[in-house]
């Protein structure tokens, strides 16, 4: 099994919105997908399923290790695609869970996802590369980075990159896959010199070459519990998705 993090250093970047569609993408390209929300917020599962308020999920598996796994997993209309809400467990949400053993709960956690037969497991984590995430990471095939295509943000990308080459020292196997551009505005000079200064910032493996742009349909869709590809006008908004799960492919076929 494949697993993705998805992380950024800070919030507001696009990273549920990116989480969600790439985990439908995959799903919608035949293999079997789990989306899991590791973020306290609880971005992905409100934007899925207004259930997930009361759902258990994967902080009360990283609080109780014999939570059964099959309470955990909630499918979709898709049969490709489940996901995992955040829980209710208040301990570890508050950073309460000692790291040492959370790295061995997300460890097993994942062997028994993959032992249920998911092909792809897409994380969405809290922002802040530390804590529970720093774990996250340390167990990850791989990890995507979204940034906001604006001038502010890319200023943090030397410091993000540096601590993403440190954790490389923990995690030999993790792929940096590269910063994902969101919110991307091509009308807005700010916005494009944003994009134009990460292009001459990184080499060109560590950027996807494909941007999410920002869009209305991605609050709808949000709104009406749907990743973008399931709205009836959501055709082309998904076609950028599935060229960044494209792009995926290819970097993680590349690094193996």
């Amino acid at each position: 099994m494949i697993t993705i993090a998805v992380s950024s250093q800070k919030g507001g970047v696009g990273k549920t919105t990116a989480s969600i569609n790439l985990a439908h993408s995959f799903a919608r390209s035949g293999r079997k997908t789990l989306l899991v929300d590791a973020d306290p917020q609880g971005s992905v599962g409100l934007s899925l399923t207004r259930q997930s308020r009361v759902l258990p999920g994967f902080f009360d598996l990283m609080a109780d290790p014999v939570f059964p796994l099959e309470r955990l997993i909630v499918p979709t209309r898709l049969e490709t695609f489940s996901l995992v809400a955040c829980g209710q467990s208040s301990d570890y949400e508050l950073g309460g869970g000692s790291a040492g053993v959370t790295l061995h709960r997300v460890r097993e956690f994942l062997r028994s996802v993959a032992a249920r037969g998911f092909e792809i497991c897409i994380i969405d984590t809290a922002a802040g590369l530390f804590g529970a995430t720093a774990d996250i990471l340390t167990a990850s095939s791989a990890v995507m980075i979204p940034q906001q295509a604006e001038p502010l943000g890319i200023r943090s990308v030397p410091k993000l990159m540096s601590v993403l080459t440190r954790m490389k020292v923990v995690n030999p196997e993790l792929n940096i896959l590269g910063l994902l551009l969101t919110m991307m505005q091509p009308g807005l000079a700010e916005s494009r010199e944003a994009a134009q200064a990460l292009k001459d910032m990184l080499p060109s493996e560590l950027l996807f070459q494909t941007m999410v742009p920002r869009d209305d349909l991605f609050i709808r869709a949000s709104a009406r519990g749907l990743p973008v590809g399931a709205m009836e006008n959501g055709a082309g908004a998904m076609a950028v998705f599935d060229r960044i799960r494209m792009e995926v492919e290819g970097k993680l076929a590349k690094d193996n």
